[in-house]
């Protein structure tokens, strides 16, 4: 693509230098990717300001310099170009040179505190049964045919997600089911990125050492369903409380789902055991009767978020039920660990208060006798949530042991 052409319709970018066209063999915010004819994108970070690498930039090949400080030494043969956000302007133009693929795909965002993960894995179960092609981009990997590439970020930067999405359209994928992280959205790299629906699971406290309080945190995540325009749909859990404010946050249409109050999809007479989850989905006049191998309420939140995607999507009952029943394992996610003994083990991904109440609890339900837990939280993230995790682990444990 040629650089006139690119930077056309772009927001929020003037030129300092004179212009001249190119033609564009790349765009990025990393001096080492640079190579000829590219566009690099100086973004100021936490920790380092990329304004200092435009000398190494150019001299690798850089034709074009995108700067928020205008004050920086122009080079001869250069052009420069003034923005008020380096990262919402890196976002757009990656967009713009792979050709806006997500336009041309049908992109469901998934995000909350918790549960994201498995809702991708669930509604990528119902697509593929309903005949679709999904794709998946998340916390465990990105996928789609038989592809599976290592997941470094929950929600990858502009670079690495456009390029997702354009090989994914080339590879004939309908539909991406992706978790959009709240860094993603505070630093701006889902901007170029057109979302066909967006499902909002829960908010609880997570991430305070990066956001500085929890409204904070919620504005973060409802900057999704702000982006959604009115003929997109925000599928949102009218249990909790940040979910009940953001349907009046969003121009989408608004599907609600639930257990607890009156919900456009409903779940009612749940029943858990030890290996399946059994409810009734009401949706208007009709109802479903669901029978899920991923065990605890929290899952049947996650179930049926999921449904009232695919039941707007134009899904069939029967096509949703089987799917939903083929989805056996999700990575991490009271995931069963196979041992030859007269007690079980599970692994999870809790990492946050509500989390562990919502595991141990279903477990609770299932052995009621005896539950061990053995839990950590990571360093240098949030240590607000430490002692909360460990009061919900002592209240509701039987033993637990602290790793670190």
């Amino acid at each position: 693509m040629r650089f006139l052409e690119l930077i056309r319709d772009l927001e929020d970018i003037q030129p300092v230098s004179g212009l001249k066209d190119f033609q564009v063999g790349g765009v990025t915010c990393d001096s080492k990717k640079i190579k000829d004819n590219f566009i690099f994108v100086a973004i100021k970070g936490s920790s380092c300001d990329g304004h200092r690498f435009i000398p190494e930039a150019i001299s690798a090949g850089a034709k074009a310099v995108v700067v928020e400080n205008p004050e920086v030494e122009k080079r001869q043969g250069c052009v420069f170009l003034k923005t008020k956000d380096s990262r919402r302007c890196l976002a757009q133009l990656v967009a713009a040179f792979y050709g806006f693929p997500s336009r041309y795909l049908k992109l469901v965002g998934v995000t909350g505190t918790n549960g994201k993960t498995s809702i991708t894995y669930i509604l990528e179960s119902i697509l593929k049964e309903a005949g679709f092609n999904p794709g998946v981009i998340g916390t465990v990997n990105y996928r789609y045919n038989a592809q599976a590439i290592p997941s470094f970020n929950t929600t990858p930067g502009p670079e690495d997600l456009e390029r997702l999405f354009y090989q994914m359209l080339k590879a004939g994928v309908s539909h991406v089911v992706m978790e959009v992280s709240s860094h993603a959205l505070s630093q701006q790299r889902v901007s170029g990125i057109s979302f066909s629906a967006g499902i909002f699971t829960n908010l609880t406290q997570d991430h305070l050492d990066y956001h500085k309080d929890l409204e904070d945190y919620f504005s973060c995540k409802a900057r999704l369903f702000e982006m959604l325009d009115k003929d997109s749909y925000a599928f949102i859990n009218i249990d909790d409380a940040f979910g009940r404010r953001l349907i009046h946050l969003t121009p989408a249409k608004v599907v609600t789902y639930g257990i607890e109050n009156k919900a456009d999809v409903l779940a009612v007479n749940i029943t858990c055991d030890g290996k399946l989850s059994k409810f009734c989905l009401q949706h208007g006049k009709n109802k479903v009767l669901i029978t899920s191998p991923l065990i605890g309420r929290h899952n049947v939140y996650n179930v049926l978020a999921a449904a009232s995607f695919a039941l707007k999507e134009g899904i069939g009952p029967a096509v949703i039920q089987a799917a939903i029943e083929k989805c056996t394992f999700i990575p991490g996610r009271l995931q069963r660990v196979d041992v030859e003994a007269d007690f079980s083990v599970f692994v999870d991904y809790a990492h946050t208060e509500d989390a562990l109440r919502n595991v141990i609890l279903s477990l609770r339900q299932i052995y009621p006798k005896r539950i061990i837990v053995v839990f950590g939280c990571g360093g240098n993230r949030d240590k607000d949530k430490r002692p909360k995790m460990g009061k919900v682990v002592t209240e509701l444990a039987d033993f637990a042991f602290v790793t670190s």
